[in-house]
Order: structure tokens, then C-alpha cells, then sequence
């Protein structure tokens, strides 16, 4: 099934309601990226979000996602 790339927050946590699955992953962090870009924030500043402490993922965790973070803005166009 394919999921639409989210474009509000709203939408994203609609996709909370899903049962998780890599496509619901992919689907949240494009639509994290599409929304910190409309708000005019930096890859530095979605990193830096993802990278602050947070009791749902270790320090190695966030440091995966960040990584995962860089390579889907990267490869998303604007």
C-alpha cells in the first residue's frame, strides 16, 4: 500500500494509526522534511531536533535516525 507523503502535522500522526511498517516510516520522515522546509528550516536544525535528548530513543537511535534524516533530504527535491 502507498502511503501520500504527509503535509501537516495532523497527517502525520494520522500515520500513528497505522500499523508500523518501513513504508509508514518512510512516509513520516518525508513528511517531517516537507514540513520543516515549508517553515524555512535548515537540515541543521532538523538534525539538531532529532539529536536532542528523548526518552523514546537512546543516543545511538537518534544518531541512526539523524543519518537517516540527512540522506532523505538529501535525496528529496524541494
Amino acid at each position: 500500500m502507498n502511503y501520500p507523503i504527509p503535509t501537516t502535522t495532523e497527517e502525520i500522526k494520522a500515520l500513528g494509526e497505522q500499523p508500523v511498517s518501513e513504508e509508514i516510516v518512510a512516509a513520516a520522515i518525508a513528511g517531517v522534511i516537507k514540513i520543516a522546509r515549508s517553515q524555512g528550516q535548515t537540515l541543521d536544525e532538523v538534525t539538531a531536533e532529532v539529536l536532542a535528548e528523548d526518552p523514546l530513543l537512546d543516543q545511538v537511535q537518534r544518531r541512526w535516525l539523524s543519518q537517516i534524516v540527512i540522506q532523505a533530504w538529501k535525496s528529496l527535491h524541494q
